[in-house]
């Protein structure tokens, strides 16, 4: 069994929305197919995948590089010891051969595609969903479905206040139970309000979660943690720079509930770093990493037992994605939760019919490998990248 070619294609997402620090319309996605020698039904078994929601396109990266360099790879030094699936430790190191240490940013995100589409190759040549394989091969007994919120709250250029709420009312009424919005992209006062609006709809304040996208320093974390502290909120995400620890532990030393923070992290030694230096308490605050931008489920596996190691739960994991793809290795590894988003960042964002939104939770559907060619807006797309 061989790889016989590997394509790429890159995606404009459909978001004309923004955050406190970016806007995504110009934004795009990688999605990648492995194409392997294996035929069923006269066609060819393919892995498909992509990076993820919120950076760019690695197109450059992907073929100056990784790819070369696993279509140069021999069967070997590809296969696990049984020459029926794909090693994708093995595929990783392939991968990586010359490059040096640190420096992660988007070739994290290229390699973990073309890592998660190898799991989706694998998962296929099984027959089974993407879940079952993940569960299988780290030996985690997985969960039945998907802890999940609805992710928005975003910033509007026009009545603002009613479009925020109206966001909610639309999640609510698609069987969403658990919600999360933006801040730090007005000033405190009007930020305060928007959460009063937003709370208006979502009820229960520990329902509600508030996402800074890493805009605040450190007066400005503390200043909107103290003015937030009264509501209880679900939890306070990424106040500050993802590599400024010094900010999360003053932080947490004074902001009494649920942080959450990691979804720009992409190594294990960042997480070590945020778990030993950022203040980050046990069994209370969340990691957020996401292993379609941290090189693959491989190396998010290790994070995942470094952070036991230290004494936190795999439960205190909600990954960073609103895509298929997190749905399944969620579910497989038997973490705690992640998000939706529903209604936008298409084509990759949200999920299949087939995927089950309700009592607070999703499945993952029974299509194989991560399902996604069941999605009716991605599947056009991944039909013209194999066309």
């Amino acid at each position: 069994m061989r790889i016989v070619e590997i394509r790429e294609s890159a995606l404009p997402l459909s978001a004309n929305i923004q955050n406190s620090v970016v806007n995504f319309s110009e934004h795009t996605v990688s999605l990648v197919a492995v194409m392997s020698d294996v035929m069923r039904n006269g066609r060819p078994v393919v892995g498909v995948a992509f990076d993820s929601i919120g950076r760019y396109a690695q197109s450059g990266l992907m073929r100056e590089r990784f790819i070369r360099r696993l279509m140069a790879a021999k069967p070997d030094e590809l296969l696990d010891e049984t020459g029926k699936a794909f090693d994708t430790d093995k595929a990783f190191r392939v991968m990586m051969r010359n490059e040096k240490p640190g420096g992660h940013g988007d070739r994290a995100h290229a390699v973990a595609a073309l890592e998660l589409a190898l799991w989706d190759l694998n998962a296929k040549l099984n027959d089974e969903p993407a879940w079952k394989t993940i569960a299988r091969h780290f030996g985690v007994k997985p969960s039945e479905r998907m802890p999940v919120y609805a992710a928005g709250g975003y910033y509007y250029p026009e009545d603002n206040l009613g479009r925020l709420q109206d966001e909610m009312r639309r999640y609510r009424d698609m069987g969403y139970e658990k919600f999360k919005m933006k801040i730090g992209g007005a000033p405190l006062r009007e930020d305060i309000g928007r959460i009063e609006a937003a709370l208006k709809l979502v009820g229960q304040a520990e329902d509600l979660a508030v996402d800074a996208n890493g805009r605040f320093d450190v007066k400005a974390a503390l200043d909107y943690g103290e003015a937030m502290t009264g509501f209880g909120l679900r939890w306070y995400e990424e106040p500050g720079d993802p590599l400024d620890y010094h900010l999360m532990s003053e932080l947490a030393a004074v902001y009494p509930h649920r942080l959450a923070t990691g979804e720009n992290l992409f190594s294990c030694h960042d997480v070590d770093n945020l778990a030993l230096f950022g203040g980050m308490r046990r069994g209370k605050d969340l990691f957020q990493m996401d292993p379609a931008l941290s090189y693959g489920l491989g190396e998010f596996h290790r994070m995942i037992r470094s952070l036991e190691a230290k004494g936190f739960s795999r439960s205190d994991v909600h990954p960073h994605g609103g895509h298929m793809i997190a749905v399944h290795i969620v579910v497989g590894l038997g973490l705690g939760g992640s998000e939706a988003y529903p209604g936008v960042f298409a084509p990759v964002g949200g999920y299949a019919e087939e995927c089950v939104v309700g009592g607070g939770g999703v499945t993952p559907g029974a299509s194989p490998g991560f399902g996604l060619e069941a999605k009716a807006d991605l599947a056009p797309h991944i039909k013209a990248l194999l066309a």
